[in-house]
């Protein structure tokens, strides 16, 4: 064992050097939107601000609204790989969306931060709309049987 070593310890010592900086000590992480949204919506007051301060503060809005061009949307996601146990899979770390709404003088009249759990606020409707317009006649679903019956034996 001291022989083998001896003579190869450069080659042990660059094989593990290879192995370990592969290894990192940050948890890899991915983005999307502006980070730190929460950190910098606490820069922001209420009455006070007005939308050149939005735009040095944070910078353009995602979107805004259609029917409100004074409403601005921010988005912030951040996944970060799971565990082994997760088998790498992304995991949700956070995902917030800030909503400001100024008046027509261009002043912050309010603000609203929504988070992961406010996500699982939101209610569907459970009403189904019926559309007669893709809904085949008659003789279209009489021609259709007979079709796939002509073409099913083949």
């Amino acid at each position: 064992m001291f022989f083998f070593t001896k003579y190869h310890f450069k080659k042990i010592l660059l094989f593990s050097f290879i192995i370990l900086i592969s290894c990192k000590l940050q948890e890899q992480s991915n983005n999307h939107g502006i980070i730190f949204l929460e950190n910098r919506a606490n820069k922001l007051i209420v009455n006070k601000s007005n939308k050149n301060d939005v735009l040095k503060i944070i910078g353009e809005p995602h979107t805004k609204s259609i029917e409100n061009n004074n409403k601005w949307i921010y988005v912030e996601r951040v996944l970060t790989k799971g565990e082994y146990h997760k088998l790498g899979k992304n995991i949700l770390k956070s995902n917030n969306i800030l909503i400001l709404t100024f008046d027509k003088f261009g002043i912050l009249t309010n603000k609203h931060l929504l988070d992961k759990n406010d996500l699982k606020d939101i209610k569907f409707s459970e009403s189904k709309t019926e559309n007669r317009i893709t809904q085949k006649s008659f003789v279209e679903k009489l021609l259709q049987s007979l079709k796939g019956k002509m073409y099913g034996n083949k």
